[in-house]
C-alpha cells in the first residue's frame, strides 16, 4: 500500500473519486428538474415498502439524493467519503470497497424499514395497511402512519457510518480534529461516543427531528458484521 499523506485531494482513490462525482451530479439535478417543476426526490428517495411512493430502485437511488433544503446534509456525507473513503479503498480494493459501501448503504434502509414497521405496528396493529382503506382513528395514529408512509429517507449517512465503522475497526489510533475541539482526537475515542449519540437520539428524537438515526446505526452494524464476516483483521501499518 502507498504512503497516505495528510491531504485527501492528492490521495483520492477512482472509487471515492467517482462516488464523489455521482452525488454531486444528482444534487445539482434536483435543482435542475426543480426549475421545470419536478421533484426528483419522490421518485429516487426512499419510501416505505407499503407505501404507494415506494418503487424497488429506491433501495440504491437514496444513497445519492440528499436534502436540497440542507446543504450541510451533502457537504458534510461527501467531507467524511473524502476523508475516509481513500484509506477504505485502499484497505479493502477498488472492488471490495464498492461492494462494501452499497451493502452497509442499503443495509442502513433495511434497519430503517424495520423500525418504520415496528412503529406503524404499534399505530396500527399491522405492519402493512392499505392507506386508501384503512380508517384512521385519532390525531396520534394519523402521525406516525403520516410519518412511516411519507417520510423520505435520502442520503449517503448510512455508508458513511460504515465507513466511520471500518476506520474504527482497522485504524483506532487515527487522530483527527472534530470541530470547534482544536484538539487532535483518536477515532477510538470518538466513534463509539458517536454511534452511541445517534442510537440516543434514535430512541429519543428532538420535536422536529428529520434525521433518519437508525439507518446510521444500520449502517454501521451491517458494516461491523460485513467485516467480521470477510474476516478482515486490523492492519499492522496504521495512518
Amino acid at each position: 500500500m502507498r504512503p497516505y499523506s495528510q491531504s485527501p485531494f492528492s490521495n483520492i482513490t477512482p472509487v471515492v473519486k467517482n462516488l464523489l462525482i455521482v452525488n454531486v451530479l444528482f444534487y445539482v439535478a434536483i435543482f435542475v428538474f426543480r426549475g421545470i417543476g419536478k421533484d426528483i426526490t419522490v421518485w429516487l428517495a426512499a419510501f416505505y415498502p407499503n407505501s404507494p411512493l415506494f418503487h424497488p430502485w429506491q433501495i440504491v437511488s437514496y444513497l445519492f439524493i440528499h436534502d436540497p433544503r440542507n446543504w450541510g446534509h451533502i457537504f458534510g456525507n461527501m467531507l467524511g467519503l473524502l476523508f475516509i473513503g481513500p484509506i477504505l479503498e485502499q484497505t479493502f480494493g477498488p472492488k471490495r470497497f464498492l461492494t462494501y459501501y452499497f451493502i452497509t448503504g442499503i443495509g442502513a434502509l433495511l434497519l430503517q424499514y424495520i423500525v418504520q414497521g415496528i412503529m406503524l405496528h404499534q399505530a396500527t396493529g399491522s405492519f402493512f395497511i392499505n392507506v386508501n382503506t384503512f380508517q384512521i382513528q385519532g390525531q396520534g395514529q394519523m402521525a406516525a402512519i403520516e410519518q412511516v408512509f411519507v417520510e423520505r429517507i435520502m442520503g449517503a449517512s448510512g455508508a458513511i457510518f460504515g465507513l466511520i465503522i471500518a476506520i474504527y475497526l482497522f485504524y483506532p489510533e487515527l487522530e483527527f480534529i472534530v470541530f470547534p475541539i482544536p484538539i487532535p482526537l483518536k477515532v477510538k475515542y470518538v466513534v463509539p461516543f458517536y454511534v452511541l449519540y445517534e442510537l440516543y437520539n434514535g430512541f429519543r428524537p428532538s420535536q422536529g427531528d428529520t434525521v433518519a438515526h437508525f439507518a446510521h446505526i444500520g449502517g454501521a452494524l451491517f458494516g461491523f458484521l460485513l467485516i467480521k464476516f470477510w474476516g478482515y483483521k486490523k492492519p499492522n501499518n496504521f495512518y
